[in-house]
């Protein structure tokens, strides 16, 4: 909150003469707050008063190197008598000295940029919260792609607004800029009453309430301290901004295979149901066996279900809005399918097997248990895209899934033929 620290030194005794005094109070901090506070400034020729001009020339100079993307800090003095009876910070900061400021460069990992655009084509909102001033926070967010307007939001703007005025301007602002803890918690709230899913990463104490606010914290797990560790919900082995693109690109690649597991398995099973209920209408007896339904379920489910999970991320995974987190498992379109495409596989079935039953073919069941087992590994590698078609994919870009689907085959022509 004070973007300063004061400590108090025993001059040596050696420099007591030269410097004027037994003890020393040395002040670091932003230099905005100590250039109002000092009344002096060291020069060449020592200290002299810290008038008007000079203090526009070392504001100038201070928002300069914030332009740079620096980040600069402060210095200041003041000679004590004696040593503070109390430990009233206020009162040791009065009549300050300048000393002057020094500048630190933190550079942007190189990979941060393209990290930022790919989490603007997954429609993914970078947002700076920083205690850096905010020139400097402006640079670095538009060195790295993250500030899409020219707006920067202080700490002191937002001590000025309620809760309702800052969920107005959050899906605006992407730089926030001289903050507090408390800020941090106020923006991930105002993010969140707009209906954002939020990601919060941080790697101090100050940072803990707003990533266990957040909708998922990710601390950081080199420089993040213990606060923040157990706050977070992730704690990436790196701290590097693109791991987290990497894990928004594995977690929507676990939710399509998900679905894809889902959608497979439904569909397979609502081709045997179809089957079991249509085959009275096609003047059929009984059209699968119990243990024809339990090998069903068990070898052409089990299996390339299974090797489904291994299906490598699609092409445009993160090209895409993400979807709404509200959403139901079974939307865009899947329950559609389940139902036409397991009506299709149980007609063919039936069908197939109709032809033989007239024949008076003793196999008519066989022939309607192997179209069905066939019918769900067509439907198994179907189900690998929405948007591209298994040629385009390739057999061989889902190894597992592959051979799930030869082996299911094998096994399928071995209880035919020899069970």
């Amino acid at each position: 909150e004070r973007k300063r620290m004061t400590t108090v030194h025993e001059v040596p005794d050696g420099l007591r003469t030269a410097v004027g005094s037994r003890w020393v109070a040395m002040i670091k901090g932003a230099p905005d707050g100590l250039i109002d506070l000092a009344d002096k400034i060291w020069l060449a020729a020592g200290p002299q008063e810290f008038n008007g001009n000079l203090r526009s020339s070392i504001r100038e100079m201070n928002e300069n190197l914030a332009n740079e993307g620096r980040r600069v800090l402060g210095v200041a003095l003041r000679l004590l008598p004696e040593l503070p009876a109390d430990e009233d910070v206020e009162d040791l900061e009065e009549e300050l000295t300048l000393l002057g400021m020094v500048t630190m460069v933190d550079p942007p990992r190189p990979e941060v940029p393209d990290a930022v655009r790919a989490c603007r084509r997954a429609g993914v909102r970078p947002v700076m919260i920083t205690g850096d001033h905010p020139l400097t926070a402006k640079r670095i967010a538009t060195d790295v792609g993250i500030a899409d307007n020219s707006r920067v939001v202080t700490g002191v703007e937002l001590n000025e607004m309620d809760d309702e005025e800052l969920t107005a301007i959050v899906p605006d602002v992407s730089v926030y800029a001289r903050v507090s803890p408390e800020h941090k918690l106020r923006i991930v709230a105002a993010l969140q009453d707009q209906g954002e899913v939020v990601a919060m990463t941080g790697d101090g104490v100050n940072d803990a309430p707003a990533l266990r606010k957040a909708d998922i914290g990710v601390a950081m797990g080199i420089t993040g301290t213990d606060v923040s560790n157990e706050a977070g919900g992730m704690v990436p082995p790196h701290d590097n901004f693109a791991t987290n693109v990497k894990a928004v690109r594995e977690g929507r690649t676990i939710y399509d295979n998900i679905r894809k597991f889902i959608k497979y398995t439904m569909t397979s099973n609502s081709g045997e149901i179809y089957t079991m209920l249509l085959a009275p209408l096609f003047g059929l007896p009984l059209p699968l066996t119990a243990i024809q339904i339990l090998w069903i379920n068990l070898v052409t489910d089990g299996l390339p279900g299974l090797a489904l999970s291994f299906e490598p991320s699609e092409k445009n995974v993160m090209d895409r809005e993400p979807y709404a987190p509200n959403e139901n498992i079974f939307g865009r379109g899947m329950a559609r399918h389940i139902l036409w495409v397991g009506l299709l596989m149980g007609l063919v079935s039936l069908l197939s097997g109709l032809f033989y039953y007239n024949a008076d073919n003793v196999a008519w069941q066989t022939m309607i248990f192997t179209v069905l087992t066939l019918s769900q590994m067509g439907q198994a590698m179907s189900v690998r895209s929405d948007r591209e078609s298994l040629f385009t994919l390739g057999l061989r870009s889902n190894r597992p899934l592959l051979g799930a689907v030869l082996v299911t085959l094998a096994l399928q022509l071995l209880v035919i033929y020899w069970g």
